[in-house]
């Protein structure tokens, strides 16, 4: 499997929130390395097997956590689940196979007849492959909890009503979160879910057109970034509270950045909204001064609350100098 895509959006020396929508397969991405546009929505590289004992320990742990619904309905469930059914087989290089009733991975040695529409999962069985040992005797609840965990991607999907033009996050199956409690979104319009984003105000108030956008003119691709003091995955903060927590040093920090993708169903009235943490080393994020003087410039212009809301109040003076320094 090829190594995972190097994104940089804090090449622009800025921080931002905002909408930040690339049409998928028509605009270039400019902090790709190679410029390219994004064609894909799922990605499997050999990144994979971490994201799997990740979620699989995060499922085992509390799924009701992580994954839930609300008001979904049949008809957006099946079209986001066949979307997700059959693009992930599609883009897996042939480790994985959607037939239309039966999705199957190779590489986890399982497979599963799936209700799309109601979100069913029967005649689960199991073989071997070569990371068979990594799911064990783990139970899917369902047609979107399988699909999850075999994924490296989060899934969650998002509705609109379509006589009242109000939306909704309506499920979420997010075993990576960083630092928020999918539990706190599930149900809550756009508006709800992003108002504790610091800096987030100019963006929710075009939340009517964003939604409209995603569900009707997409497919889209959209990245966030931070600075992270580690590698995990999974930043639940429930998590993260039974853990201990390393202190800050640059040597050890990452960069993470989350690439996310909007497909839109308009006649389900609804859409599907991937998130994939990729996690960089701050030494490789940044391997010359200009990537450097890049990302100092952009942390620069956080406000004190989006340096606190990405967990970075106490540490920036200690980020800058390190980036400061390689920036010469």
């Amino acid at each position: 499997m090829p190594a995972p895509t190097i994104y940089r959006p804090f090449l622009n020396g800025v921080y931002t929130v905002s909408a930040g929508l690339f049409r998928m397969g028509a605009q270039p991405i400019p902090w790709r390395e190679d410029g390219a546009a994004e064609t894909h929505t799922f990605a499997l590289d050999d990144d994979y097997e971490r994201f799997v004992v990740s979620k699989w320990a995060a499922h085992r742990r509390a799924l009701h956590e992580y994954a839930g619904e609300a008001n979904l309905s049949p008809d957006l469930r099946g079209a986001a689940l066949e979307f997700t059914a059959r693009t992930l087989a599609a883009e897996s290089g042939g480790a994985m196979a959607w037939n239309g009733q039966t999705f199957r991975n190779s590489l986890l040695g399982w497979e599963a007849r799936l209700d799309l529409r109601w979100g069913d999962v029967a005649d689960l069985r199991r073989f071997d492959a070569p990371l068979a040992g990594l799911r064990g005797d783990l139970e899917p609840t369902g047609a979107l909890d399988f699909l999850g965990l075999n994924a490296q991607e989060d899934l969650a999907i998002i509705a609109r009503d379509g006589q009242t033009g109000r939306d909704w996050l309506a499920a979420t199956h997010v075993l990576s979160p960083e630092r928020w409690d999918p539990r706190d979104k599930l149900g809550r319009d756009f508006v709800a879910v992003h108002s504790p984003v610091a800096g987030s105000g100019l963006m929710n108030a075009t939340a009517p057109r964003l939604v409209d956008a995603v569900i009707g003119r997409g497919p889209f691709v959209r990245f966030a970034w931070g600075v992270a003091p580690d590698d995990r995955l999974d930043h639940h903060p429930s998590a993260l509270a039974t853990g201990k927590t390393a202190p800050f040093d640059p040597d050890t920090a990452f960069v993470r950045v989350e690439r996310q993708t909007l497909t839109g169903f308009s006649a389900a009235h609804g859409a599907l909204f991937t998130i994939r943490p990729y996690l960089y080393p701050l030494h490789l994020a940044v391997q010359t001064p200009a990537q450097a003087c890049a990302l100092a410039a952009a942390l620069r212009t956080m406000t004190s609350e989006q340096q606190s809301y990405k967990g970075l109040r106490g540490v920036m003076p200690k980020l800058l100098i390190w980036l400061d320094a390689r920036a010469l």
